[in-house]
């Protein structure tokens, strides 16, 4: 199957990072390579370090980018530092995460993220260790319901929860559809009527299962500490969960002051170290809704660092 992906917010990307042509910029999920192509294309004595997790994604993003200034390595965004003191790389002008499930991802049925496919549970992007299959089966009823409401925001993961291991005491369940059926059987009807209701659940599973908010968390302060001043770090995300947690960390990297208001001057002596370029999340425009639906979900957010 080809690796197929929409970049999303291409040009956006592109225009908030103000690529320099001699500049060092990494590409944390490369996924298809567009993202990466573009910056690279804009390089003449600067170099592209693309990162990806997904071994398959590696393999083609290496193809795409053939003869371009840019190395490709197999490793997750949250192990940027490491990446860089490999390659004897001190300071980045630039980093772009684009978060979440690529669509080859999600159009592979034999990987297992999607609920329209017929497909082994799986969900890992690394293709290596915990799958889906594990938690589905493994894990007890609190810690399903807990990951469920946490991560997928579910009104009814309690009810899914208890589906879950009602249906695996018989046989363990193991593919996407048996746990779709599931899904579907624990929410009111009403649900079932107004939308596919397995969406929540699987994204649930899919961030347990591949530690997505962990890694964001590490990625957020080690991509900033890799930062020259002056260099900027844009993130896409596609839900609530990590645009909350990006909003917030940038905010906190642009955070001067920590005095009680009470001070009358400051005693901390603490100096903002970034500005925040996109005081509101930059969304998708109406033509590539139309291109791309997946991307209805996307936000933007862009900062630049100022201090060390």
């Amino acid at each position: 199957m080809e690796f197929k992906h929409y970049s999303v917010m291409l040009n956006e990307c592109i225009d908030a990072l103000a690529i320099k042509p001699d500049g060092i910029y990494v590409d944390g999920t490369v996924g298809g390579a567009g993202h990466s192509r573009e910056i690279a294309k804009r390089l003449e004595t600067g170099r592209l370090i693309a990162l990806d997790r997904d071994p398959e994604a590696v393999k083609t993003a290496s193809a795409r980018l053939e003869g371009l200034p840019a190395a490709v390595v197999k490793a997750n965004y949250s192990e940027i530092r490491a990446v860089l003191d490999s390659l004897e790389v001190e300071k980045v002008d630039g980093i772009l995460l684009d978060l979440g499930v690529s669509s080859y991802q999600l159009d592979n049925g034999e990987r297992g993220f999607s609920y329209h496919k017929d497909a082994p549970l799986d969900m890992r992007m690394s293709s290596e260790g915990m799958s889906a299959k594990n938690v589905v089966n493994e894990y007890p009823y609190e810690q399903l319901a807990k990951i469920i409401f946490e991560y997928g925001e579910e009104k009814y993961a309690r009810s899914i929860a208890s589906g879950i291991v009602r249906a695996r005491e018989s046989a363990p369940i193991e593919t996407t559809f048996e746990l779709a059926e599931i899904i579907k059987a624990n929410v009111p009807q009403k649900v079932r009527r107004e939308k596919n209701p397995c969406k929540k659940t699987f994204q649930a599973i899919r961030i347990e299962v591949n530690n997505e908010l962990g890694h964001l968390d590490k990625a957020l302060d080690a991509a900033f500490e890799c930062l020259a001043v002056g260099g900027r770090m844009a993130v896409i995300t596609f839900h609530s969960l990590e645009d909350r947690l990006v909003k917030q960390r940038f905010l906190s990297f642009a955070k001067g002051c920590i005095c009680p208001p009470e001070f009358p001057v400051c005693v901390c002596g603490r100096k903002p170290r970034a500005e925040i370029v996109t005081r509101k999340p930059v969304e998708p425009s109406e033509r590539e809704l139309e291109e791309n639906n997946r991307s209805r979900s996307a936000k933007l957010r862009v900062i630049e660092k100022i201090g060390m």
